[in-house]
């Protein structure tokens, strides 16, 4: 595939769902990244606060602040300026109030050049995101798992697999798109139920670790890519093994530097032969046998 050079919006989401096409998303934290993505025609990415997980090695996603997201949502925006880029709201920076939510949200969308905001919400939260739109802040609504909330769950569980929760989910999503959100992510719930959701709304709907029945799927990428940290979920296909790739060249640079065959011929940077001529008469003619130049200079 090639890189995008039409700007993917909301519009193009929707108008997938209608067609029934399909919608890959990547998580993404850096520049260089997001670019290779592009490139591979990826248009939608999620600056994601495992982000906490995968790079900063914190044990959950609780500990990411609004500032390191904005930095590398902006980053990541910079490698991607055509995607879909939807920023992932930090652990209390939307659950403190409106207004400290619409502040922080905006951040996203001006200082990063966000589409979309994400939030970790259920149906008693739909107030928040009628606030959060009336304020023309396009919100994704996260159902399902929360990561954000794993110490009330007891860690990370399915949900949804008992057919009240599942009714419960169903009809939180419909009560979250009334409220004005612009789409959905559904995080760690049957098939079943991801199904029925997508069926019932006209808003694009994500999965993760979902099934094969929403309009997209987001993976970590560190996930399928291989390069373990956090906590990938088993149900995710590898498309690389990066562990291995990248352990095998820190290896073999280490060996190479330790062997001294590195820097070699072509690896570093030489004077030509007659300035390296008048290095060499300079110093015989400026500096005495045994003296140190930077402590003692001819008189």
């Amino acid at each position: 595939m090639t890189g995008a050079t039409t700007k993917t919006t909301i519009a193009s989401l929707l108008a997938r769902k209608r067609e029934r096409r399909k919608v890959p998303v990547l998580t993404c934290y850096d520049c260089s990244t997001a670019r290779l993505m592009a490139e591979a025609g990826v248009d939608v990415i999620l600056v994601g606060d495992t982000y906490g997980e995968v790079c900063l090695g914190h044990a959950s996603t609780l500990p990411v602040t609004m500032d390191q997201m904005i930095t590398i949502a902006a980053a990541v925006r910079r490698g991607a300026p055509a995607a879909f880029l939807i920023g992932d709201m930090p652990y209390l920076s939307y659950q403190t109030g409106h207004a400290e939510a619409i502040r922080n949200a905006g951040r996203f969308m001006a200082d990063a050049g966000c589409d979309c905001v994400k939030i970790e919400v259920d149906g008693e939260s739909a107030d928040l995101v009628a606030a959060m739109s009336r304020a023309t802040i396009p919100v994704m609504a996260h159902l399902g798992l929360k990561p954000q909330a794993i110490h009330r769950y007891g860690g990370y569980r399915v949900q949804g697999r008992t057919a009240e929760e599942a009714c419960k989910i169903i009809h939180d999503a419909r009560v979250l798109e009334q409220a004005g959100a612009v789409a959905l992510l559904l995080e760690a719930v049957p098939g079943e139920v991801a199904r029925v959701v997508a069926e019932r709304t006209s808003l694009p709907v994500i999965g993760c670790v979902a099934g094969p029945y929403c309009d997209g799927t987001v993976v970590v990428i560190h996930d399928m890519l291989g390069y373990s940290a956090g906590h990938p979920p088993r149900s995710v296909k590898r498309y690389a093994d990066l562990h291995t790739v990248l352990t095998q060249a820190f290896s073999a640079y280490a060996e190479d530097v330790m062997a001294q065959r590195f820097p070699g011929d072509g690896h570093w940077i030489a004077m030509s032969e007659t300035e390296s001529g008048r290095l060499t008469e300079l110093l015989s003619g400026e500096i005495k046998p045994g003296t140190h130049p930077d402590t003692e200079k001819p008189g």
